[in-house]
């Protein structure tokens, strides 16, 4: 997925018989197969990072213009270390890229912390590594050397960079989480503002991101007057970001997550800085702004100048986890259980990966993977939404998706995503028969079981115009697709 220009030069190649000179300036991306017959290494273009679709908005696109529809797990450690012990277990990173490959996941968020000692239901954790250097002199509140805020940590870029490539070897895509909120109002006290850099305790430069001393912090995610050093040092680090992957094609940035209410303009801000950034650069990136915690509203996610939001359900009480609205494309909206409804979302919670599906969404689940709140590792909620995110996206990719549009109209069932007379899907979340309205013609049908990842059932079937009535060849929740059989040669394995 990466493309890196590089120079290829074979100097003078001197042979007894025969003296010849050559230099070969051929562009070549380390990621392209010229084993496959349709690569040409003369013609082939850069690989460039995601952009939104021109022709359904819902999604994005990759540079072949195919439409990249997103979905995965993702969980809090996956780029700073987060453990009970100081320092904090070093994360696997590498196994939990398995992990996500081994269900077909193709997304990530990559999470950043700012805290670097913080408390969740009394459970006391530490987080490493962090941006800037710790030299002193003198030590922080959590009793290591002060930060040297004029100073970045190249452990923590040089691992940012390692995780991106590494992701991206296995045509996984990464959001780049840059500020982190939650932590900052949330966090137990007294370790919430108390394990922040920008705690004028914690840096030998004199920054102070708490100048009103409400013991918040919330100020680090304004605009004003009292933190204009603080916004400049998040500027730069915003920069270094940047600069440390730009040349990747797999990378999206993501604002904040949940950063307060207050923080509208100072996100609106960060969106735009970073796309004026990047202009100058190779690529650009698309970049999202995500739910403002305890008293944000939607309203603010799709008015901001972001190519994808993540919204959430309380704001504006429009149901995005139990019956969520068909996506109107006025916004890639990758949809978070992470904002939805937290951790573990309940036994039935696989059925949203579908609904979220069929309405137009790219649903992504906040995964208790890992030991931050010692959950278990495989639990069997959390597997079958996996493993369904990951039914969702062979069935993207077997469809032409760029011409389907949410139509729940068209099902009973309220779910379906359809070409009208050429290609549809629909999902029944609870057993029984449904009706579903369809262009006359001739169709491939199949039965796809998510509770087995089976096809069931395949075939042929003459649709009348208007109505019709199936009834799922098995018990619970059932997923139908029909694709017209005109100039259409089935492939049923799953």
């Amino acid at each position: 997925m990466r493309y890196k220009i590089q120079i290829l030069c074979i100097g003078l190649l001197l042979i007894w018989t025969v003296t010849q000179a050559a230099c070969d300036n051929d562009r070549a991306s380390p990621s392209s197969d010229t084993s496959d017959p349709t690569h040409d290494s003369e013609t082939a273009e850069p690989s460039l990072p995601l952009k939104v679709h021109p022709d359904n908005p819902r999604y994005f696109s990759d540079s072949s213009g195919d439409i990249v529809y997103l979905t995965g797990s993702h969980t809090w450690a996956n780029l700073v270390d987060i453990a009970p012990d100081d320092p904090p277990t070093v994360f696997d990173f590498i196994e939990y890229l398995d992990f996500l490959k081994d269900r077909n996941h193709n997304f990530i968020r990559l999470w950043t912390w700012e805290l670097t000692k913080f408390s969740y239901n009394d459970k006391i954790r530490y987080s490493a590594p962090h941006p800037w250097l710790r030299t002193g002199p003198g030590n922080a509140l959590d009793e290591l050397p002060k930060f040297d805020l004029s100073q970045f940590d190249t452990e923590y870029f040089s691992r940012l960079r390692e995780r991106v490539e590494a992701a991206d070897e296995r045509g996984i895509y990464v959001s780049i989480m840059l500020f982190e909120g939650h932590a900052v109002k949330h966090s137990d006290y007294p370790w919430k503002w108390q394990g922040h850099p920008f705690n004028t305790e914690n840096n030998m430069n004199g920054i102070d991101g708490n100048p009103d001393n409400s013991y918040t912090g919330d100020e680090i995610y304004t605009i004003s007057d009292s933190v204009y050093d603080v916004t400049r040092l998040q500027e730069s680090y915003v920069r270094k970001i940047i600069d440390t992957v730009n040349d990747f094609d797999n990378v999206l940035f993501e604002i904040g997550n949940e950063v307060v209410p207050a923080s509208t303009q100072w996100q609106y801000h960060m969106i735009e800085y970073v796309k004026n950034y990047e202009a100058s650069k190779p690529f650009q990136h698309p970049v999202g702004m995500t739910f403002q915690i305890q008293g944000g509203n939607n309203a603010t996610l799709f008015d901001s100048p972001a190519d994808w939001i993540s919204p959430n359900s309380i704001a504006d009480m429009v149901d995005y986890f139990g019956n969520p609205p068909a996506a109107d494309g006025s916004k890639v909206i990758i949809i978070d259980t992470d904002h939805l409804c937290g951790i573990g979302c309940g036994p039935n919670a696989y059925r949203w990966v579908w609904k979220s599906f069929l309405r137009g969404y790219n649903p992504i689940y906040m995964d208790p993977w890992g030991d931050m709140d010692h959950f278990e590792l495989h639990d069997a909620g959390d597997e079958a939404i996996r493993d369904n995110m990951g039914y969702t996206l062979t069935y993207a990719n077997k469809m032409n998706l760029v011409d389907m549009i949410p139509r729940p109209e068209l099902s009973t069932t309220g779910y379906c995503l359809a070409n009208p007379g050429s290609e549809y899907l629909f999902y029944q979340p609870v057993s029984g028969a449904f009706t579903v309205t369809l262009d006359s013609g001739d169709y491939y049908y199949e039965w796809f079981n998510p509770d087995t990842g089976k096809i069931v059932e395949s075939g042929d079937y003459a649709a009348p115009t208007g109505d019709n009535s199936f009834l799922p060849p098995f018990g619970g929740h059932a997923v139908l697709y029909l694709k017209s059989l005109e100039g259409f040669k089935p492939v049923v394995a799953m």
